[in-house]
């Protein structure tokens, strides 16, 4: 059985599988079946407690041992659907993720054998996610791990799929997601008729434009299309401007300065860069300042952390990093053992490499008296493009080597 991270994808070797998604919370799981578009073609194609089959996808509700799941028959989706994603949300309303990280287990369907395990890390304001995705790439079907949050519950990930959602109607009426029209409903295709729920109504328009930008509202769905990004802790950025995922080179500024009263201060940046199994690949430091054949380089030690700007710079070529590496985790830590309660003003900002526009920025607000801290995280997505997640978790650690567990276990 292999335990996925976020990003990475294992081939399936069996026709039907079946996802279950189990927390401590109550939660309802839900399966939609997308085109090449990324979008349903019909509320037909969206798989839930109220709507429980679709063509090669089921719902399955919990009971009091098994969990909610979805099991795909991948002999039987139709040509035109490129993948399934399967999504949880929370039951309760009001409730959030944080603290409750769902496991999602992928099982061959006819022997009930485990083939795959996912939970998402490290998780806060979401109140729904996309957990994992069963897709066709090649012919091959494979599954990947996703865990990509929603604040806005279900109804922002039906609605950025291209599902209709309604608005609460003043007296009781029809569930929030519309339900499944009847067979013999006159409906003209080849789509149903629009809600009437105005655009934005939660988070994105009922028909999105191409290509299919992500709310900037959401966690993890923030892009660079507006200009410069101010992250706050685990606020995720998808890499992506104009609807192209970067590929050249961006530099990684990161910068600090002495607390008020505090002697100058020697902090070490540095970059640790995973694969898939969280599985350290190599690290970049100022001891070792190139790595990936160049793809990876540092600036050099700065010992003092006096002056204004970037104290420390790692520039990272995105098109040409090795497809094996699928996270990087910049981080900085205190080989002197100074402690960051010494330390004023830290932050990491994500540069142009060519022209230097500023494209991220991350300020560290707060401070623990520990040796180090995980400054943000990159993950590739499966599709190539980049998420950058600022991570602002403080670690006892005076190397790289001790930051390689802390790390991983950020991914």
């Amino acid at each position: 059985m292999t335990a996925m991270t976020p990003g990475s994808n294992i081939p399936l070797s069996v026709t039907r599988v079946t996802v279950d998604v189990a927390a401590p919370a109550r939660l309802d799981v839900s399966g939609l079946l997308l085109t090449a578009d990324g979008k349903v073609r019909s509320d037909d194609d969206f798989v839930f407690y109220n709507q429980p089959a679709g063509p090669g996808v089921t719902h399955r509700a919990g009971t009091a041992g098994t969990p909610d799941s979805i099991t795909v028959d991948t002999t039987a989706v139709p040509a035109g659907i490129e993948k399934i994603v399967v999504t949880a949300s929370l039951d309760a309303p009001g409730t959030t993720f944080a603290g409750t990280e769902p496991t999602a287990t992928v099982r061959d369907t006819a022997t009930g054998a485990p083939l795959a395990t996912f939970t998402p890390p490290r998780l806060g304001s979401e109140t729904a996610l996309v957990v994992v995705e069963v897709y066709r790439r090649n012919g091959v079907w494979k599954v990947r791990a996703v865990g990509q949050g929603y604040a806005n519950g279900l109804a922002g990930i039906a609605t950025d799929f291209g599902v209709s959602v309604e608005e609460p109607a003043p007296a009781p009426a029809a569930a929030p997601i519309t339900p499944p029209a009847p067979a013999a409903a006159p409906m003209a295709p080849p789509a149903p008729p629009a809600p009437p729920a105005p655009a934005g109504a939660f988070g994105a328009p009922p028909a999105p434009p191409a290509p299919p930008a992500p709310a900037t509202g959401a966690p993890g769905k923030i892009n660079l299309d507006k200009g410069r990004v101010s992250l706050q802790k685990n606020q995720t950025v998808s890499l992506v401007k104009g609807g192209r995922p970067l590929t050249q080179s961006v530099r990684m500024g990161l910068g600090w300065e002495p607390a008020f009263g505090a002697r100058a201060i020697d902090l070490d940046a540095s970059v640790i860069a995973f694969g898939p199994q969280r599985n350290m690949i190599d690290s970049c430091y100022f001891g070792k300042l190139m790595i990936l054949g160049g793809t990876v380089q540092h600036s050099g030690d700065n010992l003092t952390g006096a002056g204004s700007g970037d104290d420390e710079t790692i520039t990272v070529h995105l098109g040409g990093l090795p497809p094996e590496v699928t996270g990087l985790v910049f981080t900085v830590s205190s080989y002197s053992g100074q402690k960051f309660t010494n330390v004023a003003k830290a932050y990491c900002r994500l540069m142009d490499g060519q022209t230097g526009e500023e494209l991220v920025r991350f300020d560290l607000t707060g401070s623990e008296p520990k040796t180090g801290v995980l400054m943000c995280k990159f993950i590739r997505q499966y599709s190539g493009e980049w998420e950058m997640t600022a991570i602002g978790e403080y670690v006892k650690s005076k190397t790289v080597r001790d930051l390689v567990k802390p790390a991983a276990q950020a991914l």
